[in-house]
């Protein structure tokens, strides 16, 4: 993999189940993402996409196929493998928070830094949730935070670490359109701001446009790959 591609997926597949009961999720994908680009995966819910995404991330197993990811093999590691591979390189946004309910924001974000073996984690979630307009809400733990405000605390457990990559899945699933529109700005913000490639998984089609490229996906297989207009 050259070292403007940051995403390089080949003849992947996943197969869920076994025997008669088994279900083809994914079949046969393709995709090559260059460093910086902000790539939208389109289409309906079933279509594979969130499985594509859980596979570039190293959050789930390929069936078959080759997976390079940020300059590691995600084809041959094994769950340790691939925590570490993702530990300070990729970022996650979902649509569901995934808050530690009894952590504070600021230890929420500051977390991952400290298990990357950040100097100073501390201070720096502390930056970054000011950057995200958290400032005020440090010491708030998910429970006493609006579905925004969570989510926005998501953001900055994912940015804080300087990723190379930002995925985000439906990040805006959860929230009303206002609060929504407010999250989306702020993931392409940070994401500019860190020169982080952004992968944004997402079924609207207006949001998929804000992108550079947007890959649409049907029954597990790429159904259209295009520069959006």
């Amino acid at each position: 993999m050259t070292t403007d591609i940051v995403i390089a997926a080949r003849d992947v597949t996943l197969k869920l189940g076994r025997g008669e009961a088994a279900v083809q999720i994914l079949r046969g994908i393709d995709l090559s993402v260059a460093a910086g680009e902000r790539v939208a995966i389109l289409g309906p819910s079933g279509s594979g996409k969130s499985s594509l995404m859980a596979i570039l991330a190293g959050l789930e197993r390929a069936t078959s196929g080759k997976v390079e990811v940020a300059g590691s093999d995600f084809t041959t590691l094994d769950e340790d493998g691939l925590a570490r591979a993702r530990r300070g390189r990729i970022g996650i946004v979902l649509q569901a928070f995934h808050l530690i309910p009894t952590m504070t924001a600021l230890e929420n974000v500051a977390v991952p830094l400290e298990l990357a073996g950040r100097a100073d984690a501390l201070g720096t979630a502390r930056a970054e949730l000011e950057a995200v307009g958290l400032g005020h809400r440090l010491t708030h733990y998910p429970s006493q935070l609006s579905g925004g405000e969570q989510q926005r605390v998501a953001i900055a457990r994912a940015t804080a670490p300087g990723p190379v990559l930002l995925f985000a899945d439906e990040p805006t699933g959860n929230l009303d359109a206002t609060t929504g529109g407010g999250i989306v700005e702020l993931i392409f913000d940070r994401a500019a701001r860190s020169g982080a490639t952004l992968v944004l998984i997402t079924h609207d089609v207006s949001l998929a446009a804000r992108c550079d490229r947007i890959i649409e996906m049907r029954d597990g297989v790429v159904a259209s790959d295009r520069k959006a207009i």
